[in-house]
């Protein structure tokens, strides 16, 4: 057993003042993911349902651009499969991309079911045209069809009486046989924190659906909430789980760059409708990078951009949508239209000022297509998956459908599972003292982490640079780990210790890939090696 839960079980005082509680399925994480799955359980289940802030909190809720499927007579299942393989740079697995594709028309179809008011035009569902798609296939809701989304499920899942909501909680870590020191390879729930009081609660459950998101808030400048810290990537793997190809972090090509911004994305589908980048002097770029322009993939699109910045000293490049008029953009983007107004720039006249930021994460937590990880009883879905859907890129508006399509195929198979019965779970100790400096040390290293690997480990990679990173993580780790043995937890060193560990794992997939593939570009290995091959680090059984 390590110093860590030596730390919270060596002693028999436990001072947790709530008692166990008990579901038939604990889901952590409320986005797509989550809340759909949720849905589909309470048919028959108690769920629990885990949100770090409210349900409406989530990176599905952010999603501008919308969902990717096979909806259109003129397009083709066969089309999009490739579509995909090509913008994953041949890393995907064809098995699972196939799955998620093939599915794609019954997952759009259960949320029209449940009312999502997707846009019509005089032919039906109006489908846009994102980068790396050959065809008009991304069904959406005008330019917010996350929150479109999530404002419907959620509104259902408030509710539903089988579903027990536990906002403002945040998951610790997953209570699997080795922390019962039965050492059997299952997970029987989680510890988890109520931010709004400091009380730990056990949650048992014979089932657990991790849906915890992404981590782009390990980096400096990210389109993500501030909910994306790797939560769920990091507890899978301290629980025993592999993981494989985190060094995939894909950077959006155009984050809205303003100093009162924070974080706003300008969607992808303004490209696909004919957005323009240029320099300031209006000069267009992307023709002299790649035949496709402005709808070449986006991990080319943030590399020319970065390439372009960086050569020319600029802080920003330009995003003209201004010559489709501005009727055609209040129709078509009325969100991004309004809120860059709010800055001072109307995008019917100006260019938008825009710069890359870390936008999702490609690889994660590996399962197979029903959703099982390689620990019993634990599943996962959505963007803190490895699936192989995306391989060494996400083809636009593909990660929503992988939301909807995994959390069915998790929700099946626990369906079809026998319910296991929980052992005895012991208490959280809680009686651990609060450090008054432990909030100034925190902030501290969680700004150092997310500097050093803007730096370090962001669009371009060299062997030096990630070096330098896996050392500064080190010394972030120790004294991480110190704070864990000997203060009470809170929500701020939750987080920095999953995002510390979340960085160890790309930085350490990174120095693995010899090569430069899909998002990963190293200019120490320039070339494609010609045989595609993940980054898996091992399984590793916490010690006894």
């Amino acid at each position: 057993m390590n110093r860590f839960w030596r730390a919270i079980f060596g002693q028999n005082r436990f001072h947790q003042r709530t008692a166990v509680q008990e579901f038939d399925v604990l889901i952590i994480g409320s986005g797509l993911a989550g809340q759909s799955a949720a849905l589909r359980l309470a048919e028959s289940r108690r769920v629990a349902l885990v949100s770090k802030r409210t349900l409406e909190d989530s990176a599905s809720g952010w999603a501008q651009g919308g969902i990717a499927a096979v909806l259109d007579s003129k397009d083709s299942i066969e089309a999009h499969i490739r579509d995909t393989l090509v913008a994953g740079a041949w890393l995907n697995d064809e098995k699972a991309t196939r799955f998620v594709v093939e599915n794609g028309r019954r997952a759009i179809e259960w949320l029209i079911d449940q009312g999502v008011p997707f846009t019509k035009d005089e032919s039906g569902y109006h489908l846009t045209r994102e980068g790396g798609h050959s065809a008009r296939r991304v069904i959406h809701v005008a330019d917010a069809t996350g929150a479109a989304v999530q404002e419907t499920l959620t509104q259902k899942v408030r509710n539903n009486p089988n579903i027990t909501i536990l906002e403002h909680h945040i998951a610790i870590d997953l209570i699997t046989g080795d922390k019962l020191g039965s050492g059997e390879n299952r997970c029987f729930g989680a510890y988890v924190l109520d931010s709004r009081n400091g009380e730990v609660q056990t949650l048992g459950a014979p089932n657990t659906l991790i849906a915890t998101g992404g981590a782009g808030k390990v980096y400096l400048y990210t389109t993500n909430p501030d909910t994306s810290t790797g939560d769920g990537i990091a507890m899978a793997y301290r629980a025993g789980c592999q993981v494989a190809n985190m060094e995939f972090i894909q950077f959006h090509p155009t984050c809205l760059y303003h100093p009162q911004a924070k974080s706003f994305l300008i969607s992808e589908a303004v490209r696909g409708e004919g957005g323009l980048l240029k320099l300031p002097d209006g000069t267009r770029f992307m023709p002299e990078h790649d035949e496709r322009a402005e709808l070449a993939p986006r991990d080319v699109v943030a590399r020319a951009i970065d390439f372009e910045m960086k050569k020319r000293g600029l802080d920003c490049v330009y995003l003209d949508i201004s010559h489709k008029g501005e009727d055609f953009i209040r129709a078509h983007f009325p969100n991004i239209h309004a809120r860059c107004l709010e800055l001072g720039i109307d995008i019917a006249r100006d260019p938008i000022p825009v710069v890359p930021a870390a936008h999702y994460t490609c690889g994660g937590i590996v399962c197979d297509l029903k959703g099982r990880t390689d620990v019993a009883g634990l599943y996962v879905a959505g963007e803190a998956s490895c699936t192989g859907l995306h391989g060494a890129n996400r083809l636009a508006s593909n990660s929503l459908l992988e939301c909807l399509v995994f959390s069915e195929a998790a929700v099946n198979d626990i369906l079809n599972q026998e319910t296991a019965r929980l052992p005895a779970l012991p208490r959280w100790d809680d009686s651990r003292v609060t450090d008054a400096d432990e909030e100034v040390v925190i902030s501290h290293n969680w700004d150092e982490l997310r500097r050093f690997m803007w730096d370090y480990v962001g669009i371009v990679r060299t062997t030096k640079r990630l070096k330098r990173a896996s050392h500064r993580i080190r010394l972030l780790m120790r004294e991480i780990d110190e704070f864990y043995a000997n203060f009470r937890v809170s929500h701020d060193l939750i987080e920095l210790r999953n995002l510390v560990v979340t960085a160890d794992l790309i930085v350490r997939c990174a120095m693995r890939r010899r090569e430069s593939r899909g998002l990963h570009y190293s200019p120490d290995y320039p070339e494609m090696l010609p045989k595609p091959r993940n980054t898996v680090l091992k399984r590793r059984r916490p010690a006894r």
